[in-house]
């Protein structure tokens, strides 16, 4: 396919992406940006979480996965389910009852301005590197195919990008992202759909036989029975239903979209309706990646020895160009959905919590959009530099490394709001930086033993729940004596 056809296309999409934030953001102020003045249709924001929650690194490698996993993949999704009802049940109605912007503001009224600031770094390191991460990846597959033939530079590329990302977040922030995060789910569910559909019609499978196909192979295998594997039912549901909780409940990157929702009852709508779709397009995912092995196999195709390699690979070499189109346009939404609202929420955090523009008196309303603005840009050339910084080192298992990380930042998060909702207890809030230091690190020794203590078994996700545990034991040990009520001794 023409690498001139193939940026023209990308270039289009982004135009569209320009005039949405041109629309949205004329007029927005620091409310606007924020939290979209809380006017968000609850059913937009719904729909745009899809765009937001799956990456291009979800793009490629749930399809990718099938070949080793299966459909276990989907085990996961339904704990997220369980996830959602207790953000929705929980967590939300905390967050509209005390009016946050952001979510960390929670435990500066409950421990102390120390543990909100320390709460807010946890998610800017786990953020900024996990975005540059799957950023990366996804800008490497395009640069393959695009823009090594045209042979720009991939600093150039990559900082191009980030720059139409700055130039439609800049202004309008979440009032914005609301409404591009609809437009890129949109293209990243046609983008599965027309996938599976480019596959079928090569297969020569119509509507029957493209259902057939995949309930008869041997990859559409849902639930894994077997305690020590790990995909086991009962370990996959428990890790959804916590990563769900944390890396949306407790992230201030999904939550600040529910929190521009016009009441409570809305954001509950939209998270119940954004868990039905979840499911849904996951089902999806997973069922163009059996189509995909079944495609290698009847043309005799070699599976790539990456199964990440294995979507683009198709796709653009063998599939013909409305396969390619479609899966460049996908990938693309896939992954400035995920990304772009990354800038907007990073800087979000900073401001409130460390900057505490919103109860600072010494700043004007002028001063406050500036330290945004420069705020905003800074964040951007900081993802530029931990993109470049992964293809400098050009390791793979630096990249895993850094996902790996996610684990372990978001468990003090864990631990915090846990010990904060379940307990009346106040701890010394100078400790609590300590405490959530001390309890990663914990979790990282443990890690490393576990085969030699229990016979070879390995931590998986429930080293997220040991995380937050730990942290919930370090705040009981740092906690407040009770006082004791005085009284008055009386005389006879």
């Amino acid at each position: 396919m023409s690498p001139v056809l193939m940026l023209l296309c990308i270039a289009v999409y982004f135009a569209a992406l320009l005039g949405i934030a041109w629309k949205t953001g004329r007029s927005a102020n620091s409310e606007g940006y924020f939290l979209g003045n809380r006017r968000s249709p609850w059913y937009a924001v719904a729909f745009g979480l899809l765009g937001d929650s799956l990456s291009g690194v979800t793009f490629i490698s749930v399809p990718g996965q099938v070949g080793t996993s299966k459909f276990s993949y989907l085990q996961i999704v339904l704990g997220y389910v369980l996830g959602y009802v207790v953000i929705a049940e929980l967590l939300l109605p905390l967050y509209y009852r005390l009016r946050l912007t952001s979510i960390y503001s929670y435990l500066g009224n409950r421990f102390g301005g120390t543990a909100q600031v320390t709460g807010s770094f946890f998610f800017l390191i786990s953020r900024l590197a996990g975005a540059g991460a799957r950023l990366y990846l996804a800008a490497s597959v395009l640069q393959l195919f695009i823009f090594d033939r045209w042979h720009i530079p991939f600093s150039v590329s990559v900082a191009g990008s980030i720059a139409l990302m700055l130039i439609y977040t800049y202004r309008g922030g979440i009032k914005t992202l609301v409404w591009t995060d609809v437009f890129q789910s949109t293209f990243l569910l046609v983008g599965v759909v027309l996938s599976i559909l480019a596959i079928a019609r090569a297969l020569d499978l119509g509507p029957g036989g493209l259902f057939q196909t995949i309930r008869q192979s041997d990859l559409s295998q849902v639930f894994v029975w077997d305690w020590q594997s790990k995909n086991f039912f009962w370990k996959q549901i428990l890790s959804g239903a916590f990563i769900a909780i944390v890396m949306t409940g407790l992230d201030q990157n999904s939550m600040q979209k529910n929190l521009s929702c016009r009441s409570l009852p809305e954001a509950k709508k939209n998270i119940y309706s954004f868990a039905a779709v979840m499911v849904a397009v996951n089902i999806l995912f997973l069922s163009l990646g059996v189509l995909l092995y079944e495609y290698a196999r009847a043309k005799g195709i070699t599976i790539p020895g990456k199964a990440d390699a294995l979507f683009p690979t198709l796709a653009l070499e063998h599939l013909g160009p409305f396969a390619a189109i479609v899966f460049l346009v996908g990938l693309t939404a896939a992954t400035f959905s995920s990304a772009d609202s990354v800038l907007t929420t990073l800087t979000t955090s900073f401001c409130i919590d460390f900057a505490r523009i919103d109860s600072r008196t010494d700043l004007t309303d002028v001063s406050k959009t500036r330290l945004r603005h420069v705020t905003h840009l800074c964040f951007a050339v900081l993802l530029l530099a931990v993109i470049l910084a992964f293809r400098y080192l050009n390791n793979d298992s630096v990249i895993t490394a850094v996902l790996t990380l996610a684990t372990y930042t978001y468990g003090p998060l864990l631990g915090l709001f846990a010990f904060g909702l379940f307990t009346r207890q106040k701890v010394r809030s100078s400790l609590v930086p300590v405490i959530c230091t001390a309890s990663p690190l914990a979790c990282f020794w443990i890690n490393g033993r576990t085969a030699d203590w229990f016979g070879g078994y390995q931590l998986g996700f429930e080293l997220l729940i040991l995380n937050g545990l730990l942290t919930c034991l370090g705040l009981l040990l740092i906690r407040q004596p009770a006082t004791k009520p005085q009284t008055s001794a009386t005389h006879a």
